[in-house]
């Protein structure tokens, strides 16, 4: 599976604790979605675990289900259909609107008045139309819309939120954008997928790593690479014990030895017992690096 699949997956495992947060989802999940009109309600998705969260989601926020569902055996994209007036009626009354109305080409915000509950629309469109690039490969992460004014009030909630995106349009689509790992990275954490800012995160390194080791080769290939080698071996411990949730329980001179060799992949131990704080030495530094390595060990 793709990572953009794989994170759209760890998303809708989340339950939201409010149902005020379960309407800003699903709000979320209309807008970005496929079709949004009086007369009807259509999103369309080949992740499954997202099928079921959206199943379960509609059922949390309106207490209605949809007219027209996939087989459970069905493969490729599946569709999500409500086509009941009834139950559309409903949901626009829900978000403070008319059937009249053009529901889909604006974000009424007296939905959104909670962070909370920000953070939940937000997450919902990146659910249905959101996508996020493998970062081994390249930093990308969008949402995309073919509603102008949705996409600038969206932009303005994540600027409210602390974020600086960027916008663009192709197609007749909307997008906002972010090229920054740091950036994808919190904004992942934010709407609820801390497992795959980790896994971002690992991946820079090992990225930041082997360009490293392109950088030196020609310098001294035998000592960077020992180096670098050793290096990566340690900062895969250290991602190991951050994936683990064990990082903040560490002893203060692990984290700290921690953060050093993560931030400067490129030096050696030596180098790095003196730019600690207060330096250390050698030994010392190396055996902090053994310890960390020997708690990894110990994880499953």
């Amino acid at each position: 599976m793709s990572f953009s699949y794989n994170t759209k997956a760890e998303l809708s495992r989340l339950t939201p604790e409010n149902t005020c947060c379960a309407v800003a989802e699903c709000y979320g999940m209309l807008l970005y979605g496929n079709t949004f009109n009086a007369r009807e309600i259509k999103i369309i998705t080949g992740n499954t675990e997202l099928g079921k969260h959206i199943i379960d989601m509609f059922l949390a926020a309106f207490k209605t289900s949809f007219d027209i569902m996939p087989d459970e055996d069905e493969a490729g994209k599946q569709a999500y259909i409500i086509n009941d007036s009834k139950k559309i009626g409903r949901i626009f009354e829900v978000y403070g609107f008319t059937k009249n109305e053009l529901l889909a080409h604006h974000v009424n915000l007296s939905v959104l008045e909670s962070e909370c509950c920000i953070k939940s629309f937000i997450r919902g469109a990146f659910l249905t139309g959101g996508a996020v690039t493998d970062p081994a490969k390249s930093y990308h992460l969008e949402l995309v819309t073919d509603h102008y004014n949705v996409s600038r009030q969206t932009y303005s909630l994540l600027l409210e939120m602390g974020f600086m995106p960027k916008e663009t349009s192709r197609s007749g689509n909307y997008i906002i954008y972010f090229k920054q790992s740091t950036a994808i990275e919190d904004f992942l954490t934010f709407i609820g997928a801390p497992i795959r800012a980790m896994e971002l995160m690992s991946a820079k390194i090992e990225k930041d790593v082997r360009n490293t080791v392109n950088r030196k080769v020609n310098c001294d290939t035998a000592n960077v690479t020992k180096i670098v080698d050793a290096a990566a071996a340690q900062i895969e411990s250290i991602a190991k014990i951050m994936n683990a949730g064990s990082f903040d329980s560490l002893p203060e001179k692990l984290r700290q030895a921690a953060q050093l060799r993560v931030e400067n992949p490129e030096l050696s131990i030596k180098e790095l017992a003196e730019i600690s704080m207060p330096p250390v030495t050698k030994s010392c530094m190396n055996h902090r690096m053994r310890k960390l390595t020997e708690i990894s060990s110990t994880l499953t």
